[in-house]
């Protein structure tokens, strides 16, 4: 299937040395220009250490945009002033805070796609590299051009669920998961007895043991070896893609994803709103191999990573009553919902960050480092996963205007 020279953009947004999975996002390139015709333009936001390392690696392969912090820096500068938001200083913080952000990073792609005239965003992290089948890389793009952007009844699926009625609206949102390493490094406690405890706290408020049981036992896990093509039409499960394996069109233009710090799961938002929103989607199998850099392994990184995961517990207070109440895309709307969760009491946020603390505890060992740390900081992460989602309203408000400048800004 040619895809005309249809511009879409490949990205990586990366912290650390990711000169191997970066050769493998460039052979993706050159095999979606080779086999599909597309005009890829590899977008890489580097605020590594190694930038100079990475340019060697992406010297000569094809429209490349390898931008340090100064370079998006100057660029969200220039849409900002050009967008004529108002509170410009703090909205620049939201899109390249001094800490590390999930959301953060990927809405600078998506702005800067949108100034180069994509199509589609296709994201890739800095810790994965392809599944080899028949002596050939399964590259996750070749399932998402067959199906992101184009009329759904137009999509190439093996299999097709999706309502009929659906079938004229674009495929907002293709993806596929991993094999490797959990999404999430808690692999090591995964037979712990208090193993269940601690996931369990992410499940929706109500949910019966039953349920949570099996939200323990599907969170987090890879998917099994690529044997050959197989991909669904339909409306997305959020608990089917990842965020490091995915590709959208359409929907980040009209919806950021939460700017959170310091927390994972904040940038898998428009998965959800594409599955409340009953945009079309598809889901394959050309799962990327995940891995756990060294780094995380450290006394400092096992603990900033911890950190971050109880973030996420106690986000899912807000998000939960964000995605019960979402029925479509319109940013004016999530940013109404958005708004009226930091209006719920916080007494059952402040008895589950006890119960996340105790379960950390019992959990023992290095652990019971991170549990004395969330007691030290109780009142701080609570009062910061508030904030996060009144940062997110100020950051869905502006979102129109921003992709509009962006349009016409050069990224360079």
């Amino acid at each position: 299937m040619c895809v005309n020279g249809r511009r879409v953009c490949l990205a990586v947004p990366t912290n650390r040395e990711c000169s191997a999975t970066l050769a493998e996002v460039v052979a993706e390139a050159d095999y979606a220009r080779r086999e599909f015709g597309a005009d890829v333009h590899l977008v890489v936001l580097d605020s590594s250490g190694y930038f100079a390392e990475h340019a060697e690696v992406l010297a000569g392969a094809g429209p490349v945009w390898h931008l340090d912090e100064a370079a998006q820096r100057d660029f969200l500068v220039r849409v900002i002033r050009a967008s004529g938001v108002s509170k410009p200083d703090l909205l620049l913080d939201l899109m390249l805070p001094g800490a590390l952000s999930y959301g953060a990073c990927t809405n600078r792609v998506f702005l800067i796609a949108a100034a180069l005239g994509c199509v589609s965003v296709h994201r890739r992290d800095s810790d994965l590299y392809f599944q080899t089948y028949g002596g050939e890389k399964v590259f996750p793009i070749h399932a998402e051009l067959l199906a992101i952007g184009l009329p759904a009844r137009d999509a190439v699926a093996t299999e097709t669920r999706l309502d009929p009625a659906l079938s004229d609206l674009p495929v907002a949102l293709a993806g596929g998961s991993f094999v490797g390493d959990m999404s999430v490094d808690i692999e090591d406690i995964r037979g712990h007895a208090g193993y269940h405890d601690l996931v369990s706290l992410w499940a929706e408020p109500g949910a019966s043991e039953s349920e949570k049981r099996a939200l323990v036992e599907e969170s987090f896990t890879g998917s099994p070896a690529f044997d050959g093509d197989r991909s669904v039409l339909d409306v997305v499960d959020p608990m089917r893609v990842d965020m490091h394996n995915i590709a959208f069109a359409g929907l980040p233009e009209r919806v950021p994803l939460p700017p959170a710090t310091d927390t994972i799961g904040s940038d898998y938002f428009l998965i959800h709103v594409a599955n409340r929103a009953r945009l079309p989607a598809v889901v394959h199998n050309r799962h990327i191999v995940n891995f756990h850099t060294g780094e995380r392994k450290t006394d400092a990184g096992f603990l900033a990573y911890q950190m971050r995961f109880a973030k996420f517990i106690l986000s899912m207070y807000y998000f939960h009553f964000i995605y019960g109440r979402m029925t479509g895309d319109d940013p004016a709307a999530i940013a109404a919902i958005a708004r009226e969760s930091t209006w719920q009491p916080r007494e059952p946020n402040e008895a589950q960050i006890d119960r996340m603390e105790r379960a950390y505890r019992r959990l023992g060992g290095r652990f019971t480092g991170v549990a004395d740390l969330i007691r030290e900081r109780r009142e701080v992460l609570l009062t910061e996963a508030r904030r996060d989602i009144d940062d997110f309203v100020l950051l869905l408000e502006a979102w129109p205007a921003l992709v509009a400048a962006a349009r016409g800004t050069d990224v360079r």
